[in-house]
């Protein structure tokens, strides 16, 4: 499926989304806040996709963030559509559901960069750069890049957002907020493979692991609670059974989700 400013593929259980205004490199409207959104919610009602990559059109930007000539005409992207955007809202939050794998194969700031910093692994291409430069157009990272500090150190996680200042994708691995760094033609299928590895793997096992390794990071109290919680539920599962099952049958599992 293609919206106009996204584009939807499938690869088995791999729901692919392509941010899609090249020609603007890809910054944020409010059509294509609800385009994303809409992908999101609808994905995480489908049990059968169980990885999102996201990505961007073009060699020239993954995500420059909002649009600031929309901005500046007095749209501001995601104000007054908080029924159609709450998908695109739970991303920046890091709580969809669901994995997703960014796939960066340009350069991301502003919300470009917060959309990043809503995924849970990321790819980049060797020539991307990542930043927060709000401070330097008056404004600031209101998206979530005012808590990089969880994702780096603190010290970097100011750097970034006082200075305005960007950095490449090879310190971006060494301080760990990405998980590989390939060529530009690779980038997509690297996210694939990421994304296929994890899609392989027991869908409510995944998802509370995901749930629970974020709030370790933002409220430990919550995640001691959530664990015993989860494991309620995943130990009891069928999903859990067939685990053990298959490992003694020496045969891949089949997966239910339940």
């Amino acid at each position: 499926m293609t919206d106009e400013e996204l584009a939807r593929t499938r690869h088995g259980a791999v729901l692919v989304l392509r941010l899609n205004r090249p020609d603007a490199r890809n910054a944020l409207t409010p059509t294509m806040l609800r385009a994303l959104s809409a992908a999101i919610v609808d994905a995480e009602a489908d049990p059968a996709v169980r990885a999102i990559v996201l990505t961007g059109s073009g060699d020239r930007a993954f995500c420059a963030g909002m649009d600031l000539r929309a901005f500046a005409a007095g749209e501001q992207a995601g104000a007054g559509f908080a029924d159609d955007t709450r998908g695109f809202f739970r991303l920046l939050d890091g709580a969809v559901t669901i994995p997703v794998v960014g796939a960066v194969n340009a350069t991301a700031v502003a919300g470009g960069f917060e959309l990043l910093l809503g995924c849970d692994v990321i790819v980049a291409s060797d020539g991307a750069r990542f930043g927060l430069p709000e401070v330097t157009r008056g404004l600031f990272p209101a998206g979530g890049g005012t808590f990089l500090g969880t994702r780096l150190p603190l010290g970097v996680a100011l750097e970034m957002a006082l200075t305005g200042d960007p950095i490449d994708a090879r310190r971006a691995y060494d301080l760990g907020l990405v998980n590989q760094v390939v060529p530009p033609e690779d980038v997509l299928s690297a996210a694939l493979q990421l994304a296929e590895r994890i899609a392989a793997n027991g869908p409510l096992a995944v998802r509370a692991t995901k749930e629970l390794m974020r709030l370790g990071v933002t409220d430990a109290a919550r995640g001691r609670e959530r664990l015993r919680e989860w494991q309620d539920v995943v130990f009891a599962s069928d999903d859990a059974r067939e685990g053990a099952t298959a490992f003694v049958e020496k045969r891949a599992p089949v997966w239910r989700g339940r």
